[in-house]
């Protein structure tokens, strides 16, 4: 059987305030292919929950490319690494939603879902694309829909930029097939 194809994910969110005016950013790459890149706006939300939904938004855009990936998430949120991995409980009850969804979102993936903390500069993209994202640097772009893929053939080169509700409530985000 052939060995599952590699996506690795950088994922971070970004609060200015905390709680404040916030922004997730992710960028998925897969096999030296051009990388997919998504960052928006949130509303208002501490930089823990701007985390978690970059890493929501990541993982779904990941199952749109198909479950059959091994997937590598790198964050340079510790906390968010750690409760991932289960080395530290989900104490947070603004959190428990967040957790709940990426865990299950994990879980539908036939392959392994890893989580490696990092330094900000070895995540150096995701941050930029956050901080454009909160300082309206970037225009939103329509994000073009991608079937789930069954092989492991090279994907069209795709970026984008997701804007969202700026209220101060935290919505759950839109699965991807809404969100256009």
């Amino acid at each position: 059987m052939a060995e599952p194809c590699l996506l690795t994910i950088h994922t971070d969110g970004a609060s200015r305030g905390n709680p404040g005016p916030a922004a997730f950013a992710y960028v998925i790459a897969r096999d030296g292919e051009e990388p997919i890149e998504e960052a928006g706006k949130l509303g208002r939300m501490t930089n823990n929950q701007a985390e978690y939904l970059a890493l929501v938004r990541a993982l779904e855009h990941a199952l749109e490319l198909g479950a059959h990936h091994r997937v590598v998430v790198h964050s340079d949120s510790e906390l968010l690494v750690k409760q991932m991995k289960g080395e530290y409980r989900v104490k947070n009850a603004d959190l428990r939603d967040l957790y709940d969804e990426a865990s299950a979102l994990c879980g539908r993936f036939n392959e392994s879902v890893d989580f490696c903390h990092v330094r900000r500069e070895d995540n150096r993209r995701a941050d930029a694309l956050g901080n454009e994202a909160l300082d309206g640097l970037r225009e939103p772009t329509p994000r073009a829909s991608n079937t789930p893929r069954a092989d492991c053939t090279p994907l069209a080169p795709r970026v984008a930029l997701a804007a969202t509700s700026s209220d101060k409530s935290r919505t759950p985000p839109k699965p991807l097939a809404e969100r256009a």
